[in-house]
Order: C-alpha cells, then structure tokens, then sequence
C-alpha cells in the first residue's frame, strides 16, 4: 500500500463506472478511504461495497449545493477530514453547431447541460470542498489537500461536433492554474488531467473511430481506466506537480 494514501481520505465524483471508478478501485487497493458522489448508487454485489468501512456512497448531482454540502458533512462525521477531491462527473453528447441536412440549431439546453455538469459542476465540489481540506494539518512538504480535475484532450484540441464538450472541458483546464495559485497559498494542490481515448462509455463514440489506429499514437489502444487511477496516484505522490494540465493520451491525434 501507498505510504501517501495510506489512511487518507479522497471524494471522488462520478465514482461509479468510468475513469472515477478506476481512480477509486485505486484509491481503495492504495489503502485510502474513499467518498464516492454519483447519480446513481452501485449494485448490491459491486465489488466496491467490499471495503465496508472505508468506503461511503452518495447519491448527487454535483450541480447541487446542498447534496455536496450534506455529502461534505457526513464524510467529516465519518472521517473527520478530507485529504483531496478527484473530479471525474461528466457527461457526454455528440452534435454540430447546426445540422444542415435538417435545418436545426445545437441545442441550447444540451449546451447548458454539459457545462453545468462538466464546467460548473466540478467548480461547486472544488468551492465547497475547500473548508474541509485547509482544516487539514501540513505534512512536511506543507501541503494540506489536493484537487485533481479531469478534462480532455478535446478540451486542448477540440474536433468537430463536440463544441459543448469541448468548450467545459477548456474551462477546466483555464481554471487550473488561477485556482492553484491562489490556493497555494493555503498548501493545497491543484492539478488537471486531461485523458484521450479511454474505454468508457463516455469515449465510445471515439473508440469506434480509432478502431483502425486513424487516431491513435502509442500505444495503439485505448487507455484503460485502472491506467487513469495509477496516473491519479502518481500526481497525489508528486508535490512539484501543481498548475498543469497533463495529457494523458498516447499522443492520440484528436
């Protein structure tokens, strides 16, 4: 088990499928505790529900100030801190600006959604995850929490047909660094990852179109998001990591 995870306790949203669940099955087999925040609760036999103790399960829509904050209240009852959050809640919808076979606009309420849920939801769990985190005690590199996002490699480069997406996805990356600046101050980290092709259901659409390697650097595959939750860990044990927007994608040509 991890030196640095070991007894520590993480949130992370959208920790029941995808690349949260990889970043928690992670945490979890690290040692830590782990909160996930999810629409939607596991199964009765998920695997996850094996760690009994050290792991919570909250169902929220991280747009909402008051299922985050209810959320944030029973972990500091339970565990009585919170060592970092890992962003991970997205969503994901494909579609041009205005469809010219059909004379139809994007739109605007699926617009609005992925922002709020991508863009301005990962905003709500940072803001009102910070109490918690500066009530941390410094370890010797004085470094009290650490806040990992996850954008995109669209939201470096975005491609057609997902200007939304692309859109948040460039709005956590723009935050990134402000926020790690003014939160330095107070020993917590801030850190963005943006990941490639993965398999998830949120990259399917992708992983079709790579399928003949048109899209893909090294390697010629798509990441896997047990692969995400090793990198989550590499940046939680790395304290000079701070500000960036890291690209997690096999230099994927997307």
């Amino acid at each position: 088990m991890s030196v640095v995870l070991k007894d520590s306790v993480y949130l992370v949203t959208g920790g029941i499928s995808g690349l949260g669940r990889g970043v928690a099955e992670k945490l979890l087999n690290e040692g830590a505790s782990v909160a996930i925040c999810d629409l939607k609760l596991p199964e009765e036999n998920d695997s996850l529900r094996s760690f009994v103790d050290r792991v919570m399960f909250f169902q929220v829509d991280v747009t909402s100030e008051k299922e985050i904050l209810n959320a944030l209240d029973v972990i500091k009852r339970k565990f009585n801190k919170l060592n970092g959050v890992i962003n991970c809640a997205a969503v994901n919808l494909q579609h041009p600006v205005y469809d010219f076979e059909k004379h139809e606009p994007h739109s605007l309420q699926e617009f609005t959604t992925i922002i709020n849920v991508n863009l301005i939801g990962t905003f709500n769990v940072i803001r009102l995850s910070i109490p918690l985190l500066i009530e941390n005690a410094p370890n010797t590199n004085g470094e009290r929490g650490i806040i990992v996002n996850t954008s995109s490699t669209l939201g470096h480069q975005g491609t057609t047909n997902k200007v939304a997406y692309a859109a948040s996805k460039a709005g956590i990356i723009g935050m990134t660094l402000p926020l790690a600046r003014e939160l330095s101050e107070h020993g917590i980290r801030v850190v963005d990852i943006a990941p490639g092709i993965f398999n998830t259901s949120t990259f399917k659409h992708l992983q079709e179109k790579s399928n003949n390697g048109k899209f893909l650097g090294f390697p010629k595959r798509a990441g896997k998001p047990a692969e995400y939750g090793d990198f989550v860990k590499a940046v939680i044990e790395t304290p000079m990591l701070n500000g960036s927007s890291v690209r997690l994608d096999g230099a994927a040509k997307i």
